[in-house]
């Protein structure tokens, strides 16, 4: 049976040392002149993010949900690790890059990032980062009033669905366990199982 969390049921230790925090415009010139270009990093609350190092299993799980969403939704609504803005006040020091996302729109129309009004959906796939993800994240999205927030959570086997944003915080947190289904809220119809995206167990 599903279980009902608290919103943000986890607390991320607080960061002793002083950081440099940055701004996407800080950040434009530097990315253009190709001085991150070994790198792959996103902006979070003016945090650089080092995507780097995916373990085997997280790229496993981020093809094979990707996959299932292309099925889902179409092979040019779904995309992968695609940068995406979010709030207005969150924009000058934020520029999140998901490990999934679906479009209500093709994506060949598209000049710039999708706005928050574009996503029925966003995924992030989790084993180191899960108390990232549950929290600094799933507020992030939140406060973007993205209506949808997945985060497969690899090492307990599970899919935490965040729906219902509001005044910065996902209303409705709920788990699912690996056998469990539901159903994405622009694809009703459409049963999912976090079973479908799991790597096998080693």
């Amino acid at each position: 049976m599903p279980t009902l969390l608290a919103p943000n049921p986890v607390t991320l230790p607080q960061p002793v040392p002083r950081r440099k925090t940055w701004t996407r415009e800080q950040l434009a010139p530097l990315e253009a002149s190709g001085f991150f270009k070994d790198e792959r990093l996103e902006l979070v609350e003016g945090e650089l993010i080092s995507k780097m190092g995916k373990h085997r299993p997280h790229v496993i799980a981020v093809m094979s949900m990707l996959v299932w969403l292309m099925d889902c939704f179409g092979k040019s609504f779904a995309d992968a690790e695609a940068p995406i803005d979010v709030s207005p006040e969150d924009n000058p020091t934020s520029e999140p890059e998901p490990d999934a996302i679906v479009l209500k729109r093709d994506r060949s129309t598209f000049s710039r990032s999708p706005q928050p009004e574009d996503l029925h959906l966003v995924v992030e796939v989790a084993d180191s980062t899960l108390p990232y993800d549950l929290t600094v994240k799933a507020r992030l999205y939140a406060r973007a009033e993205i209506i949808e927030y997945w985060v497969l959570d690899l090492n307990n086997r599970r899919l935490i669905v965040h729906r219902n944003p509001a005044a910065g915080q996902y209303s409705s947190v709920i788990s699912y366990s690996e056998h469990e289904t539901l159903a994405p809220l622009a694809a009703p119809a459409v049963p999912f199982s976090p079973s479908l995206v799991l790597p096998p167990l080693s």
